[in-house]
């Protein structure tokens, strides 16, 4: 009755307006508008609006993100329609879309795989090691995009767009700094940049550090020590135009987080220290884009990228008297080509190849702290790791006035290779084939229906076949006999645009077969329960999301959303594990002027009762469920010229909560305070 409760809520101002919009025909347009008003480039790998697209998507934009100054960027995920961010530690973050997490969600950065083959099933800390300051803005596509992408986007893909660069007829410089704060010394960041342009030519250079101090709960709860970090990071960005028709894109960013804990290991697992030192990552590309005039080759791209990261650990248990130290290096490299072609005037055909390697190497030492004396140990990955991946695409947009259809098809082949001491060197090649169809068409004035059909896989990786040792609360061992995951989704929803209100509603279901799982076996080994990973389960999920905008007046907007996952798992007869509670945020938003924006926030999570045995035994959930929350906040952005305020009034009413699945309790009661000169527009 809850969920009917809180829909009807969300729905019903919709519903209000939608017969004033059938007897309009003009638009306001306001920087509030994020689902529709908007060109996605990440769905079909072009740009098209996403209210003709057959899929749900969402856009954060430029306004909202430098409003939000975010702490980071999952934390900027936080509130978005079908998303739920779970944080294992305080310097971690990973994105659920449609009730799916770590290998089996896709994360980009401007087209480019940030996943390796060292991504965790569940949770992880990857996407936090992309600076806030780096985003131009973000998209998020629910739902399969293996066909466009290829492998892990059974749930779906996020994509984070670095700052759009453009050329000017006369050089121009453009500098901006900032510093924020956090009370209870949660935060004290300081971020700068400087931007040039010329008629052909321009560059962004970026750089930050931040210092986030122990997170400070709700309520009773207080400082939860250890959970702050430190992190630096730097970035530069190149736009050559040497001729009208070919540009050259040059990018490279490097982030370091020092000192990162796992919290709930300190706190539940008896270990005197547990942390990251450090986690690093950093990415560099090349691209090349031609225009030409022949409509069969109308745009041709090639991008060439490395992709380097660096995990390493550091631990100690009470009482013992030598700590470990373990390290994992994954270096990959990536060469992505495609062609655009006009086949006629509403046809458009994309047609393309990817291929990526993955180098993994990994160590560990047991350092005994009374003889000085370190012992090499088998890694958590066999050092000489490979996984190497080829595919081929293809994908076709057909766009009318009022009908779009989309259509295509990927095949993937992997080669992976695992040299191990121990368990024996192992090889397989697994091979995938997955397609999609999808329809949109307009239904009435200002409502467009869509529904789509998609496959999706995810190939074992490094991490499934190798894995040797403590991962969270038990310790694995490999196995050389796992198939790729695949997957089936029916989706079926309306978007509304119109003068007022904007919104979609769309409802889905996944079929997951062949899902890796962990079985436990009858072993224990260094106090922990023995797993090995097989293709163990059939599942599937069922959801329901909604969100919608409402212009109220020309300065006050209405904005709200709502997420309902759920999964069962058909093999064990049981929930699946880690499915997001019943989820979603309201904001009203007064916008008096350009420069002058107050909002006023809350998010919300039910009680998510239905747990996985897997869930009752993972420490950082309670085997009763995780309780039900909402938090309150208040935003207030201000400019004047160059220079800008950002003010954030958090969890006003200090309530204490934990998103589920997570390893540290939420923020508390705090006042975040942005101040800075040259803020970016829009993007």
């Amino acid at each position: 009755m809850q969920i009917i409760r809180t829909l009807i809520f969300i729905l019903f101002p919709a519903i209000q307006c939608i017969a004033a919009d059938l007897g309009d025909t003009s638009r306001t347009s306001t920087d509030t508008v994020i689902f529709h008003g908007e060109v996605v480039v990440t769905a079909r790998r072009q740009g098209l609006g996403s209210f003709k697209l057959p899929a749900i998507t969402a856009v954060i934009n430029g306004n909202t993100l430098r409003q939000m100054a975010p702490r980071t960027v999952p934390e900027a995920m936080m509130g978005i329609p079908g998303v739920f961010v779970q944080k294992t530690n305080h310097g971690g973050g990973s994105p659920f879309l449609r009730g799916l997490t770590g290998q089996q969600t896709l994360l980009l950065l401007d087209g480019v795989r940030i996943n390796n083959a060292t991504f965790r099933s569940g949770p992880n800390q990857y996407l936090n090691t992309l600076d806030p300051g780096w985003v131009g803005r973000m998209e998020v596509i629910l739902n399969s995009g293996s066909v466009e992408y290829g492998s892990d986007a059974i749930g779906g893909v996020v994509n984070v767009l670095t700052h759009t660069l453009k050329t000017t007829d006369q050089t121009t410089w453009r500098p901006e700094a900032a510093f924020k704060w956090t009370n209870g010394g949660q935060e004290t960041s300081s971020e700068a940049a400087l931007s040039t342009s010329s008629k052909n030519f321009a560059l962004r250079i970026d750089g930050a550090l931040r210092d986030f101090g122990d997170l400070i709960g709700g309520e009773d709860i207080g400082r939860q020590s250890p959970t702050g970090y430190e992190q630096w990071s730097y970035a530069f960005k190149g736009l050559w135009l040497p001729t009208e028709r070919l540009s050259v894109t040059v990018l490279w960013q490097d982030l370091e987080q020092e000192s990162v804990p796992l919290y709930h290991r300190v706190k539940l697992e008896n270990f005197a220290f547990y942390h990251f030192q450090p986690q690093r990552r950093n990415l560099g590309y090349v691209r090349l884009a031609l225009k030409t005039n022949q409509e069969r080759w109308k745009e041709v791209e090639l991008t060439a990228s490395r992709q380097y990261n660096l995990e390493e650990r550091i631990s100690q248990r009470n009482g013992q008297v030598q700590h470990i130290e373990e390290s994992d290096r994954t270096l990959t490299y990536g060469l992505q080509a495609s062609i655009r072609s006009n086949l006629s005037r509403f046809w458009y055909m994309n047609t393309g190849a990817e291929f990526y390697t993955d180098a993994v190497d990994s160590e560990k030492f047991q350092v005994n702290l009374l003889s000085d004396t370190r012992v090499r140990q088998r890694g958590l990955y066999p050092g000489g790791a490979r996984m190497r991946s080829l595919a081929l695409f293809n994908l076709h947009t057909l766009n009318w006035q009022r009908l779009t259809l989309i259509g295509g098809f990927r095949y993937n082949a992997f080669s992976i290779t695992i040299p191990d001491a121990v368990m024996g060197t192992s090889r397989i090649s697994p091979q995938a084939l997955v397609g999609q169809s999808g329809i949109s068409f307009d239904f009435l004035k200002h409502m467009r229906i869509f529904s789509n059909i998609s496959t999706a896989f995810r190939a074992p990786n490094v991490d499934d076949l190798g894995t040797l040792g403590i991962v969270d609360f038990r310790y694995e061992v490999p196995n050389n006999q796992l198939e790729p995951e695949k997957s089936r989704s029916v989706e079926l929803g309306m978007k509304w645009y119109g003068t007022r209100i904007q919104g979609s509603f769309a409802t889905y279901s996944l079929e997951l077969e062949g899902l890796i799982g962990r079985v436990r076996s009858s072993d224990t080994l260094q106090g922990y329960p023995v797993f090995l990973k097989e293709n163990v389960a059939q599942a599937h999920i069922r959801g329901i999301e909604t969100a919608w905008e409402w212009q109220i007046a020309p300065y006050l907007a209405f904005l709200a959303n709502g997420t309902y996952t759920y999964g069962q798992n058909s093999t064990a007869g049981e929930p699946l594990r880690r499915i997001p509670p019943f989820n979603g945020r309201g904001i009203v938003k007064f916008q008096l002027k350009a420069d002058l924006v107050f909002s006023a926030e809350s998010h919300f999570a039910g009680a998510q009762r239905r747990l996985a045995a897997a869930d009752k035994s993972d420490n950082r959930i309670n085997p009763d469920g995780t309780p039900g929350w909402k938090t309150f906040h208040l935003r207030a952005w201000y400019q004047k010229g160059k220079p800008y305020l950002a003010v954030e009034f958090h969890n006003i009413f200090n309530e204490a909560y934990r998103t589920h699945g997570s390893g540290v309790d939420g923020m508390g009661r705090s006042v975040w305070i942005k101040i800075g000169i040259g803020a970016q527009t829009a993007q």
